[in-house]
């Protein structure tokens, strides 16, 4: 793994940083959102995906890029996390108060 990210930082700061300004430019909906079943389904294919590459299920190519793959998935959810934290702390703070 740490050859995973010292051979790969760029990459690994480019994706952290298209999360981040993915995070400040995105328009928080506060919809629906996904059913409970989706939602189960998905974080079970997370897990999966998680527990193959901490098994090295995956051989070869194929799991260097699931290692990879996971990798730059977090750098990017880490950044959206940071971008849409900020711009929340910003334009929560630059926004005049609501009359009553």
């Amino acid at each position: 793994m740490p050859y995973l990210v010292s051979f790969h930082m760029g990459w690994l700061i480019g994706s952290l940083l298209l999360g981040f300004c993915m995070g400040w430019i995105s328009v928080v909906q506060r919809g629906n959102g996904t059913s409970k079943v989706t939602a189960y389904w998905l974080a079970a294919l997370a897990v999966a995906l998680v527990s193959a590459s901490f098994a090295h299920v995956v051989p070869g190519r194929f799991g260097y890029w699931l290692d990879l793959g996971l990798v730059m998935f977090a750098c990017y959810l880490v950044g959206c996390t940071i971008g849409a934290w900020l711009r929340d702390r910003v334009v929560a703070r630059s926004m005049p108060p609501a009359a009553p």
